[in-house]
């Protein structure tokens, strides 16, 4: 029979943790960090100091959140001008590594940093509505409702990218 220490038990449970080194990154990149790889150690490092408050069950939405408070402390530095209390965000949706269609990308682009985390987190990330409302604090229905919304606002923005300019049909043009 072996007997484990506490140590090495944390050591078990942070190794679990770990395995999520490469999706932690890709988040903190795909949310346009600078530094998406320093934000992925950095969320590893808390992860081991605070072992104790990650969920055993389902690590993921905690170490998301956490490399998202990450992401957004690294925008406020680099933006000291930005007024007390507001959340600098990203300037560019970074779609590595692939390639997003232009219309989506700008509709992306004109949604409110609340609507397009919560339409990323269910669609890049892959989360449930739960595993989100984790990531951003609030509970699941107060999430449901956002990814609705969102996906409506999304919706709308891409018909009206679709939609035939009205100063087209203005247009004579000669010879046809």
């Amino acid at each position: 029979m072996t007997i484990r220490s506490d140590r090495q038990i944390a050591e078990a449970r942070f190794r679990e943790v770990f395995s999520h080194l490469g999706a932690v990154t890709a988040y903190a990149r795909r949310r346009g960090s600078r530094d998406p790889d320093g934000i992925a150690a950095e969320a590893m490092t808390i992860a081991w100091r605070r072992l104790s408050d990650v969920p055993v069950d389902d690590p993921l939405p905690w170490l998301y959140a956490t490399a998202r408070n990450l992401v957004l402390a690294e925008g406020r530095r680099s933006a000291p001008s930005a007024a007390a209390g507001d959340e600098a965000e990203p300037k560019s949706i970074d779609p590595q590594p692939f390639e997003l269609d232009p219309n989506l990308d700008r509709a992306l682009r004109s949604l409110s940093r609340f609507d397009r985390e919560a339409l990323l987190l269910v669609a890049w990330e892959d989360l449930t509505p739960k595993q989100a409302a984790k990531v951003l604090g609030i509970n699941g229905t107060a999430f449901r409702v956002r990814l609705s919304r969102a996906r409506r606002r999304l919706q709308a923005s891409l018909e009206q990218a679709a939609a035939p300019s009205p100063h087209l049909n203005h247009l004579d043009v000669e010879g046809t």
